[in-house]
């Protein structure tokens, strides 16, 4: 499938697309994804979501949250770099990054009516708690790639409070389970099979309850900087004949470069003091794609 590795870089991300995504705190890019390329995708998280059905490891409505998803999935490493989509994670926080966080989701139809749960929330966990500023830093950007159709609302949608990226609280209730109203301004994100939405994880979001006909799958990735642990559990990836295979930039996306991993590329350590050494950077330079009046995208 399509990459950095072997076919046209990509663009970086426009003026107008840097004025919409830092106003909104997310992006919609249409088509990111050809029909063959959602039919592979597709296929690939049904295989995943089969074996893990039959294991009995999804949940007892059926659903999936999958994390690790090139450990759990490998032919979802196509999407990690992808020329139509991946330009804007580095446009936005750099060369020196990689994947700390991401999950496969498969949400069948639910046909018994779910309790209410409050489930707005930003990404991070206890960034959000002990980072000081107002508003706190952008520290990761996330992309989700959508295999189903959520065109229509109640599908499983991704929803989001646009411009709530500058807030660090929203109105919600004492506790998870007490009923309450949507945040003022919320709305459900409607994209088709292809589509892919680029989002600021200080956005504050949730899942609409899937209600269709339509069975809703999704694959996201998250992308911080290499200081940042990552949560992914990826020794096993590491240790397949699959990874040694993969090119540079996709290894340091998946964790895979810097001192301390045998057999791998040792590269610098994660505080990049030697960008010549990280893969990324080295990608960036030879095709004139830095560029000195972005800091994240300087030497």
């Amino acid at each position: 499938m399509t990459s950095l590795a072997d076919t046209d870089v990509g663009t970086p991300m426009t003026a107008q697309q840097r004025e919409e995504f830092e106003e909104n705190g997310f992006l919609i890019i249409r088509g990111a994804l050809s029909e063959p390329e959602v039919a592979f995708y597709s296929g690939a998280l049904d295989r995943v979501y089969a074996a893990e059905k039959a294991a009995g490891r999804v949940s007892p409505e059926g659903s999936m949250h999958l994390l690790s998803a090139v450990t759990n999935c490998p032919d979802a490493a196509g999407l990690i770099d992808h020329p139509r989509t991946f330009p804007l994670v580095w446009s936005m926080i750099g060369w020196n990054v990689h994947i700390y966080h991401s999950h496969l989701d498969v949400h069948p139809p639910i046909r018994v009516p779910k309790p209410f749960r409050f489930e707005w929330h930003q990404d991070g966990g206890r960034q959000n708690r002990e980072m000081e500023t107002d508003p706190r830093p952008r520290l990761s950007v996330k992309l989700a790639y959508w295999l189903s159709d959520v065109s229509e609302t109640g599908r499983g949608n991704l929803k989001v409070v646009p411009g709530s990226h500058r807030q660090n609280w929203i109105d919600g209730p004492p506790r998870r389970d007490v009923e309450w109203p949507e945040p003022a301004g919320a709305i459900e994100v409607q994209v088709g099979p292809g589509d892919v939405v680029f989002f600021d994880r200080r956005i504050w979001h949730a899942r609409s309850d899937n209600y269709s006909d339509i069975t809703r799958k999704a694959m996201f990735f998250g992308y911080t900087m290499r200081w940042i642990a990552i949560r992914d559990e990826l020794e096993p990836l590491h240790a397949s004949e699959a990874f040694g295979s993969l090119s540079p930039v996709r290894k340091q996306l998946l964790g895979g470069i810097g001192k301390g991993i045998p057999g791998q590329l040792e590269g610098d350590h994660s505080w990049g003091h030697y960008p010549d050494t990280t893969p990324l950077y080295t990608f960036l330079k030879e095709r004139d794609l830095l560029d000195p009046g972005n800091p994240p995208l300087r030497r």
